[in-house]
Parts: structure tokens; sequence; C-alpha cells
């Protein structure tokens, strides 16, 4: 008992910030940093890749106003990376800001994600068939991502909620996992421990939903106005058309437009309408498996005060003392 009281009052503090796109996380996120001392480490699976920046919505070095920013352009586009490595990664950089003094705060990232990280979450690696693999690859190229997705809805609905239908990787790991095991994945992923591992503020921000959509889409208009198109064609030109980083919002619709597939036109349309689907799921993944303390931000004129209303929660829920 006195070790399980211990183990408590040593646990790390930690703010997570979660929100759909264009909801506002990056002004809110680095006035926290600014108030209570803390570091930012993203928790956007996608910001990792270097030379994609206007696609994800990366913060830019005015916006980050001298606060330090974590897990930014540390992989190329080319490279692949996991939920399993996201967790490896966040946590040790969680223990690096804490033991220097300082308050980490992850900002984004999509649902299973920010579990694996604030709770006892254990990866399994059983479920493995190379060939089995390959198999479903060449199916998702024969008769598309979005058939192989409906499998996946069909055999493991929760599954599929939880993961995008363009991330073909994660898809077929579904399939390869209930096929090779008989169980699926969504039970497996039950069977970890929803105890927090650290002194948690997670913290959920919201508006709206016509004005969140509204808001999605002016984000899209400014991002092609800011180059997008020229970014996607700069990694086109450098040979990367397939993989995990360019199955990205923002990447593969363009792509499509690349391929001459469809109008420049339709592609930004499928963009916006693909970001406001990922931003319902987000909101909808969080409400149905995360104890998360929402706040709405649908007023604009008084966005500032409900900034101050959050500060002021964060700091009695973890104790916090003013920077």
């Amino acid at each position: 008992m006195i070790k399980a009281v211990k183990r408590l009052c040593q646990r790390e503090k930690l703010i997570v910030l979660i929100g759909p796109t264009a909801v506002g996380k990056t002004t809110l996120s680095i006035h926290l940093a600014k108030r209570f001392g803390g570091e930012i480490i993203s928790g956007d699976s996608m910001q990792i890749y270097k030379g994609m920046d206007i696609g994800t919505a990366k913060v830019t070095p005015e916006e980050m106003d001298g606060i330090p920013h974590h897990l930014i352009d540390i992989k190329e586009p080319d490279e692949p990376f996991s939920a399993a490595e996201f967790q490896q990664l966040v946590r040790q950089k969680i223990t690096e800001i804490t033991n220097k003094g300082a308050l980490p705060i992850i900002v984004g990232g999509t649902g299973l994600y920010i579990q694996s990280v604030i709770c006892d979450y254990q990866f399994s690696e059983t479920g493995s068939d190379l060939q089995l693999r390959a198999e479903l690859e060449r199916e998702a190229e024969r008769s598309g991502k979005t058939a192989l997705y409906e499998k996946l809805v069909h055999i493991d609905s929760e599954a599929a909620a939880a993961i995008h239908p363009n991330n073909v990787r994660r898809v077929i790991r579904a399939l390869e996992i209930y096929y090779t095991t008989g169980k699926k994945m969504s039970h497996q992923q039950m069977k970890n421990s929803s105890e927090l591992l650290y002194e948690t503020a997670l913290i959920g921000l919201t508006m709206e939903r016509e004005l969140l959509y509204s808001r999605i889409n002016e984000r899209v208009d400014k991002m092609m106005a800011e180059g997008l198109l020229e970014e996607v064609g700069e990694l086109w030109r450098k040979g990367i058309r397939s993989g995990q980083a360019v199955q990205a919002i923002g990447y593969k619709e363009l792509f499509g437009y690349l391929r001459g597939e469809e109008s420049l036109e339709s592609a930004v349309e499928q963009l916006k309408q693909n970001s406001r689907n990922y931003a319902k799921r987000q909101l909808t993944w969080f409400r149905n498996k995360m104890q998360v303390d929402w706040f709405d931000l649908s007023d604009e004129e008084q966005r500032m005060g409900k900034i101050n209303e959050i500060s002021d929660f964060i700091a009695g829920k973890l104790h916090l003392k003013e920077n």
C-alpha cells in the first residue's frame, strides 16, 4: 500500500491537449507553455516527417514564439512510423522534459496514439504473417483501399472506427491480426489497462459543428494559397508516391490530381470533405473511449477568456504554479 501511494505521488505531470484540426490547439498550447514553463510534444504522427509542413499544419517558428517543440521533422517521408514507436519516443520526451524542470504538453494526435502513451498500453507482437500481409497489400492494389476498409468494418467495426480508411497499413494490420489469431484487434486493445501512468490533465477543445467545418474549409484554402500543391509536387518529384506518409489527409487527395485521376478543384473539395470527416471521427473516438475535460471555443469574442478559464482549470487539477 505504501509503495502504491509513493508511486502515485511520484507520477510525472502532463498536459494533453486534443481536438479536431482548426479548433485552436496551437494558440492555447503556447499560452499554457508560457504560463507553466512547458515544452510541447507534437502528438501528430505526420508532423514527424520532413518536408510535410503545410499539409500537416505544422507549427511555424513564429508560432512557436520561443517555446521548445519536440517530435517534429525527425523522419524522412519514405520511412515508416508506428504507434508503438510513437509511444516509446513520447514517453522518453516526457521524462526528459520533466527531469529538467519543465512541464510536458502533448498537442494533437489520434485517439489510439494518445491512449498508448498515457495508459498502460501494451502492443501485441502476435498475429504476424508476412505472406498474408503481402496478399492483403495486393488486394488493396487490385480492389482498392475502400474495399479493404469495408472488409475490416464488417469484421471489426470498433477497430475500423479508430483507423482512417486511407491508412492501408493499419487496416491490413487489423485484418492480419484477425485472420491469424481469430481475435479482433479491438478486443486485444480492450485488455490494456485504462489506468493513467501520469498525473494528467486531458483537455479537449471543440466548437459548434458548422463553425468548425467553416474553419476547416478556410484552413484548406489557406494551405493551398501557401503552396500545398507545390509541397506535394516536391514529394512526387522525389519519387515518394506510396507509403504511410503520403496517405495523410492533404497529400493523398492531391496525389490523385497529380496522377491525373481528378481535377484540382475536385481534389481540393475532397480534401475538405476528408478533413471534416476526420474531425468528426476524432471527436467521437475521444468522447467514447477516454475521460476528457471538454471546453467549447465557439464564441470567438470570448476566446481569450476561455483560454484563461482552461489555464486556471489545469492549474487546479495539476496543482501548478505560474512560471
